[in-house]
């Protein structure tokens, strides 16, 4: 919509530690909990709750068991953002 993109994602496990230099990054857990790791602390989201991680936050999404959420960003944006992250980089 307006080349933003809303994508459904299953998560669980650690994710890499990473940014997106340019944008801000929505999270809406759908089901699950999903904690987010910043360099200065972390918090923690349950189902039915909502993040805006503003552009050049480096941040790392950890799920101890599956959680859904859909994330909201611009088209084009890699989910690994501006780190290496091998198999966890999806196509986009």
């Amino acid at each position: 919509m307006n080349d933003y993109q809303f994508k459904l994602a299953k998560l669980e496990g650690e994710f890499v530690w990473h940014d997106h230099k340019d944008t801000d990054e929505t999270f809406i857990i759908i089901e699950g909990e999903l904690e987010i790791l910043f360099r200065d602390g972390k918090i923690t989201l349950n189902a039915g709750e909502m993040y805006v991680i503003p552009k050049g936050v480096e941040h790392k999404p950890v799920a101890a068991k599956e959680c859904k959420v859909m994330l909201i960003e611009p088209r084009g944006v890699v989910n690994t953002g501006e780190a290496e992250g091998g198999e966890l980089t999806a196509k986009n």
